[in-house]
């Protein structure tokens, strides 16, 4: 890797550190070729990403980012998975570190807050940004709906008697 190349990779992993909703980073010594790509896959069907990158270079990236306390993390060897939902790349990590012992997370960020294992692991367990969206508009939708019913409930019990005056009249 030249200096151009160097200097832009830290460029991009800065706009990772600056841009995404959360940050994991893990270890991933010992993963093969296959379980790398399916990692990737399921981070992208989440629309997260995942990177690996120099330590060295993560590092500089980090300087005057929100992220800077985790420079630390980055040590052996390590991958980045990000997502500009808070929720999507811890859980995809999560659930990949469950089924394979040799992914281990080690910490990240979410936003400016730094987060340990323990941490990325409870971000996961929370539901995705869809999810609480899907939710809101439901208890929104709710009130609104029952709202409408009690009021058609008398209109149409008015009605239901009018047209019960009407048969009666028709019939006598």
């Amino acid at each position: 890797m030249d200096r151009a190349e160097k200097t832009e990779m830290v460029s991009v992993l800065g706009d990772v550190f600056n841009a995404s909703g959360s940050v994991v980073v893990a270890h991933y010594a010992g993963l093969t070729v296959a379980q790398m790509t399916a990692l990737r896959n399921q981070m992208r069907d989440q629309g997260a990403s995942v990177k690996v990158a120099k330590n060295r270079l993560a590092k500089l990236a980090l300087k005057g980012t929100d992220a800077a306390e985790m420079a630390d993390l980055f040590q052996g060897p390590t991958l980045i998975a990000y997502s500009e939902d808070p929720v999507a790349a811890p859980k995809v990590a999560s659930d990949f570190a469950k089924t394979n012992d040799k992914l281990v997370i080690l910490g990240g960020t979410m936003g400016a807050t730094a987060l340990d294992a323990s941490g990325v692991k409870a971000l996961a367990s929370m539901p995705s940004l869809d999810e609480l969206r899907a939710k809101l508009v439901g208890m929104i939708n709710t009130p609104a709906t029952r709202i409408a019913q009690v009021i058609n409930a008398p209109a149409g019990q008015l009605a239901r008697v009018f047209g019960a005056y009407a048969s009666k009249d028709e019939a006598a």
